[in-house]
């Protein structure tokens, strides 16, 4: 049902699992103790991995959650014309997490530092909305960032824009952080709103 590979100008989005990425390469990239993890993880909605066994455990999940068609996770590569500063070509993840009684979806990312404002997560949001609206035929996407993410709101409210979707709205209380819990602000687009946003660029 989901392409093991897509293409964009400068990533390759290749399906999450151990024949394409081993348990030790996702492990180095999401370790606790990894580069700028703190910053990396500050909203994520994942834990960093303590051992490598959070790591294939993490995997394992993936991998049936791929296989049942609850989600599809996809690691974020780079292409051979893109530069990077650690000579690391693993950029990431992202995912579209399904409601198929809805017929919708939650599109979900994390980068690496190093690949912060470069535009990579509308490139692959793009890729990612062509996906559920021309192959799967979902009539929503929705896309969220916790309160005080500025970085993600600025990326999301850019394709969001691009894409003719809107801002739905605060939910309040939402995600359990901690000591704390934070707001979550969603957005979405819908298949009706893609093809008119489409039909403009073409």
């Amino acid at each position: 049902m989901f392409p093991d590979e897509i293409e964009t100008a400068r990533l390759r989005l290749v399906r999450l699992c151990r024949e394409n990425v081993s348990t030790a390469e996702l492990y180095r990239h999401m370790r606790a103790d990894a580069p700028h993890m703190s910053e990396v993880s500050e909203y994520a909605m994942w834990d960093p991995h303590e051992t490598p066994k959070d790591t294939d455990d993490f995997l394992t999940d993936t991998e049936r959650q791929w296989d049942d068609y609850e989600q599809a996770t996809y690691a974020i590569f780079l292409r051979p014309s893109e530069s990077s500063d650690d000579g690391e070509r693993l950029a990431g993840t992202t995912n579209l997490h399904f409601d198929w009684e809805r017929r919708s979806a939650e599109l979900g990312i994390w980068l690496r530092k190093p690949f912060w404002g470069r535009g990579y997560s509308g490139e692959r949001a793009a890729a990612m909305l062509e996906l559920a609206f021309d192959r799967l035929d979902l009539e929503l996407v929705g896309a969220s960032h916790q309160d005080g993410n500025a970085n993600s709101r600025r990326a999301i409210e850019k394709y969001v824009e691009r894409f003719g979707g809107q801002y739905d709205g605060v939910l309040r209380n939402f995600v359990p952080q901690g000591d704390e819990v934070r707001d979550l602000h969603r957005y979405t687009v819908s298949q009706e709103q893609y093809r008119d946003a489409m039909g403009d660029e073409t």
